[in-house]
């Protein structure tokens, strides 16, 4: 029920100012007091991605497997108007939904290992956009005590600008370190194993450059007699033309022969080299990286030896991470749907149902209060008191 009236919305408001957008990209690092997120971390974390394919792809799945989600209250006015918030929302400046503004936060979060956020209102106190912040824009102050924390913008070499409506502000950080305030990145322990992959590759194309690029060797051996002796230069620079302008009409298709006279010998360099096998050691290196991900191998296109069994386990670790970080953001998600209920004049206190994570525990679920039904019904037949095993359901359904 909504308790106050809505304000009139004025069309002709001043432009709306973003907190956290830095006005440039000056590093703060060595100023004392300020925990920044570390620079150099966050080109290397873009570097991995940007030259591991698997790691950008893992990203991609984790993102669109976390399923969308749905909001309902006791109020169905109220329901409406959440849902309806929920899809129109303007995220930064080419996106709409919630949805959207929760994938960019989430990838922010498994990359960095923190993600930034802010409630963007109008002059009238609107709701106007979803903002996901640059994480190189924002600095980590710590208060007073260690439970203060504060989200400031960076100012280049001066000290970082406090926001004026903190309340406004999101963050979430992963898997922090004791004592410290910024989380850490799924990729803080595989810049070594992402460096000897990229070498391995590298090394790859340089030995098919040298070796898998055919080149050809052409010697002309002079014979023994005074003519071939005297004329020895010319028949080099000869041949040496003749297989350069044969070689040349290859290149566009025209077919060619090559005639020389004399003792010419053509062979193939490197022909005799074998090239080092890079499988086994690229191999394991990717199952570094995929075993931090926690992405099963056949979802990022890895044709790797398994069994049915040994799929559906792997599905169910990637469903208990799934769930792992739907919990992370269930706050983030909440904060956001209640602040646009109380601005709107609404009292009631949201709730998320996330989509089915996985259908397997449904199954399960619904076969095990089957088995309880059927043994009441043979409990109670024989007079004995009914004591049927608890069964969680997994609604995934989340109050504020």
């Amino acid at each position: 029920m909504a308790l106050f009236k809505r304000r009139n919305k004025n069309k002709n408001c001043s432009p709306v100012v973003v907190q956290t957008r830095s006005n440039n990209n000056f590093s703060t690092s060595s100023i004392l007091g300020y925990s920044g997120i570390n620079e150099p971390a966050i080109n290397l974390y873009k570097s991995m991605r940007n030259s591991i394919p698997i790691i950008d792809a893992a990203f991609g799945k984790i993102e669109r497997l976390i399923g969308g989600f749905t909001f309902f209250c006791d109020n169905e006015k109220a329901e409406r108007f959440l849902n309806d918030f929920s899809y129109n929302i303007k995220v930064g400046a080419s996106r709409t939904g919630l949805e959207h503004f929760i994938c960019t936060y989430l990838d922010s979060l498994l990359m960095f290992g923190n993600a930034v956020g802010e409630i963007v209102f109008d002059d009238n106190w609107n709701i106007t956009a979803l903002y996901n912040a640059n994480i190189s824009d924002v600095v980590l102050m710590s208060g007073n005590d260690p439970l203060d924390l504060k989200i400031c913008r960076k100012n280049g070499f001066d000290s970082p600008i406090e926001p004026t409506y903190p309340e406004r502000i999101l963050f979430t950080a992963l898997n922090p370190v004791p004592g410290e305030v910024g989380g850490q990145s799924v990729l803080n322990s595989l810049p070594f194993v992402t460096n000897i992959l990229n070498k391995i590759y590298g090394a790859m194309g340089e030995n098919f450059d040298r070796v898998g690029n055919v080149r050809f060797a052409v010697t002309y051996k002079p014979g023994e007699n005074g003519v071939d002796q005297v004329y020895a230069k010319e028949r080099a620079e000869t041949i040496a033309r003749e297989w350069s302008d044969g070689m040349a009409a290859s290149k566009r298709g025209d077919i060619r022969d090559f005639v020389a006279v004399g003792d010419v010998d053509i062979k193939v360099i490197g022909a005799d080299n074998q090239i080092i096998d890079y499988e086994i050691p690229a191999k394991q290196m990717v199952e570094q990286i995929v075993s931090k991900l926690s992405i099963p191998p056949f979802m990022l296109g890895l044709s790797w030896s398994t069994t049915e069994r040994m799929s559906e386990q792997q599905a169910e670790i990637l469903s208990s991470e799934l769930a792992y970080y739907r919990r992370l953001l269930n706050p983030i998600i909440l904060k956001i749907a209640t602040t646009a209920l109380r601005v709107n004049g609404y009292s009631d206190r949201p709730k998320i149902k996330w989509d089915v994570l996985n259908f397997n525990d449904q199954i399960q679920a619904a076969k095990t209060r089957l088995y309880n039904a059927q043994a009441e019904k043979i409990e109670l037949e024989n007079g004995r008191e009914p004591q049927p095993v608890l069964v969680d359901l997994s609604e995934q359904v989340v109050a504020q």
